[in-house]
């Protein structure tokens, strides 16, 4: 039981946490209302993002990271076409979207899917750009360590490849291997800083085989360095901004508030933060009004369900 609440506190804090944050997207640290204001509609006379949708609604986010879910379950192992086709599914009919309504894109995983439709191998659509370190592959990942079973290193594998089809960039990948890391040693019930601190190990290691990823995480997220993030879309401000905040939150909502104040790419930054702090303080944790408001559960129950069987 205590591995399905921290499963279903995952899943969940993914889904919440990018509910939360969709109204207060592109705005200012400054112009986020107060701590005790954020919820899922914001306070009277606040401009929120996206104001033709209900709020509890999840974005691209969490679409995406149901995508994953269900191709995994679905193949038994990741599969990097069948993952593309669902994503490409996502983008053209709305599937894993609630109410089969896509309102939020990034430009990169746009052009990628396009070229995937367009017939370029999925290895090669992720990058178009390049230089492309947007944090749309970080977003989505977290459902690999929910299911995997593997070792760390194939897990780590996985978290890579399915970056190729949207943001292909070595950045991308090192990113998600680190935070399933992460994600996977919080499910072995470790407490934050060891779970990081164990991942950071565990990830060096399996990169003295990779020197190219081997010098990407030193050079770019640089785990020997303070975990200190602005809340932007950049992949990596991203991931630190998440391990910023669940280094000193005492519970999911102080974990999804404070990745929201933080302000700018909201909707991911509480994504990416929520599915750790579900994980970590499960699924119990998540006040249940967020739980009861958010829109789409129905199906994601299923998920659940077949997630906990292959646990």
């Amino acid at each position: 039981m205590e591995t399905y609440n921290k499963l279903q506190g995952g899943l969940y804090g993914l889904l919440i946490g990018d509910a939360l944050g969709v109204p207060y997207e592109f705005h200012l640290a400054e112009e986020i209302p107060s701590y005790n204001d954020i919820e899922m509609i914001p306070p009277s006379g606040f401009h929120r993002a996206h104001r033709g949708i209900e709020p509890g609604t999840w974005s691209d986010d969490g679409a995406q990271a149901l995508c994953l879910l269900d191709s995994i379950i679905t193949c038994g192992k990741f599969c990097l076409k069948d993952f593309s086709d669902k994503l490409l599914f996502w983008y053209q009919e709305g599937m894993w979207a609630v109410d089969g309504v896509v309102f939020d894109i990034g430009i990169q995983t746009g052009e990628a899917l396009m070229a995937y439709k367009s017939g370029m191998a999925s290895e090669k659509c992720g990058i178009i750009r390049p230089d492309g370190k947007g944090n749309g592959a970080l977003m989505r990942v977290l459902p690999l360590a929910l299911w995997h079973t593997g070792t760390d290193k194939e897990l780590v594998m996985d978290a890579h490849s399915q970056c190729l089809i949207t943001h292909g960039n070595i950045c991308n990948q090192v990113c998600c291997g680190l935070y399933c890391l992460v994600a996977r040693f919080l499910l072995n019930s470790l407490e934050f800083s060891k779970a990081l601190e164990h991942a950071i190990q565990v990830l060096q290691s399996i990169y003295k085989e990779m020197p190219e990823y081997e010098q990407e995480l030193e050079w770019s997220v640089r785990p020997d360095e303070p975990w200190v993030g602005n809340g932007s879309g950049y992949v990596v401000d991203c991931l630190r901004s998440a391990f910023m905040i669940m280094k000193r939150a005492g519970n999911y909502e102080e974990a999804v508030k404070q990745a929201i104040m933080l302000g700018d790419d909201t909707d991911t930054t509480a994504c990416v933060t929520g599915g750790l702090a579900g994980i970590l303080f499960g699924f119990e944790n998540i006040p249940s009004r967020w739980y009861h408001s958010l829109r789409g559960k129905e199906e994601v129950e299923k998920l659940i369900t077949l997630l906990k069987g292959e646990n």
